[in-house]
């Protein structure tokens, strides 16, 4: 939880993945570095992600202690079936391939709009990384340009919300301010979207959600404005970070740019190595709804199961030189979007954008350098770069 472990955690990750998991039985959790168990756990019948299940979180209850929602309510990402199957069904209807595929014209349009005219340096998270997810899923969700800054300011204040023992009391949220409010005021933002495009539908993905409908089951307003929620935060800070990221990874390893700027089409191979090198979601968690046996470690029903992905990606008993950063490694296996039934609803699309920025900023600036040390946010889950200098 250091904040100047941002920079380079990953001395630490090899610290866990020597040592083993970890139990904690009087804290109610086990962490997972290693890639085995953290695939198992993922993929695991008894796994759920809805943490009113957890132990520690009944515990907190019994006690008293409330906590506000900076998101409001859950969206289908912290259910568990029978709640999220129907939920991600009905979304993933505006999700299919030809909705994603139309959108590729559009994104490689904003991509050269916002490297247009940049000379001598730039900011590469401030000036694509940042603004490009953004301007994607406003376009996605029907929001007008000149909301995208307040939807910019929203998703990165939540975005720490989403980090392990960050709580909210709501008897005391003098520190948290600005997180409640910004979960409110997108919340508000949403609902009154969603009530116009009831009355005057169009080719966005809230109309598609309201329309959505399978053996006449709908989703609610508040179910609506829970999923835009989700892939707002989830969708947006998550692309920043894999553009920025792999940014990096190729500044430091300059062959690698140079290759990308005279052949596009290893964009995916270096997206899905940044994937697996420097993910941008570097942990997540699962509560145990019965005991469950991992690997060797016994998990008692209700204890939360925190895994390492970032550590596990670099699991020297998974790969082969698991510290370098290699796109031409072959197969690349990673756990960056997750796996079975919660498998990231957005993985294609984030695909592409990234596909798409990494290509035309090699392809525009082939001789980019390092201009400065870059900055991170002190985000842990969605662990990114706040700046990253370059010069063109």
């Amino acid at each position: 939880m250091d904040p100047g472990n941002r920079a380079d955690p990953y001395p630490l990750y090899e610290h866990f993945l020597a040592s083993g998991p970890l139990a904690l039985p009087d804290a109610n959790l086990v962490v997972f570095p290693g890639f085995a168990e953290c695939d198992e756990v993922l993929r695991h019948p008894a796994s759920a992600n809805d943490r009113l299940k957890s132990t520690l979180t009944q515990k907190q209850i019994a006690a008293g202690q409330r906590q506000a929602r900076p998101f409001g309510e859950p969206g289908f990402l912290f259910l568990d079936p029978p709640d999220h199957t129907r939920l991600r069904g009905l979304a993933q209807k505006a999700f299919a391939p030809k909705v994603i595929k139309a959108l590729e014209a559009d994104i490689v349009a904003m991509v050269d709009g916002l490297l247009e005219g940049v000379t001598g340096t730039m900011d590469v998270v401030a000036d694509l990384a940042y603004p490009l997810p953004v301007a994607v899923i406003c376009r996605l969700l029907g929001v007008p340009m000149a909301d995208e800054p307040l939807f910019s300011r929203a998703s990165a204040l939540l975005a720490g919300g989403l980090d392990p023992f960050v709580a909210v009391d709501e008897d005391n949220a003098e520190d948290n301010t600005a997180l409640l409010e910004a979960g409110t005021w997108l919340r508000q933002y949403l609902r009154d979207l969603i009530e116009e495009r009831r009355s005057s539908p169009g080719e966005d993905l809230i109309s598609a959600l309201i329309a959505a409908e399978e053996d006449g089951d709908q989703l609610t307003s508040e179910e609506i404005v829970a999923t835009c929620n989700l892939l707002l935060i989830a969708g947006h800070e998550t692309t920043v970070n894999l553009i920025a990221n792999a940014a990096l990874a190729m500044l430091r390893h300059p062959q690698h740019w140079a290759a990308l700027a005279a052949d596009p089409s290893r964009a995916s191979s270096i997206v899905e190595e940044t994937l697996r090198f420097d993910p941008p979601v570097q942990l997540t968690s699962r509560v145990a709804v019965e005991d469950i046996q991992i690997g060797d470690v016994a998990v008692p029903k209700g204890d939360i199961m925190m895994l390492l992905l970032a550590a596990a990606q670099r699991d020297p008993r998974t790969y082969d030189r698991p510290g370098e950063f290699d796109p031409d490694r072959g197969v690349i296996k990673h756990l960056a979007f997750g796996k079975g039934p919660h498998f990231c609803l957005g993985a294609p699309l984030a695909r592409l954008e990234a596909s798409v920025a990494l290509s035309a900023l090699a392809a525009r600036f082939p001789n980019a350098q390092l201009a400065g040390e870059p900055v991170y946010k002190p985000n842990l889950t969605l662990r990114g770069l706040a700046t990253l200098p370059v010069t063109v």
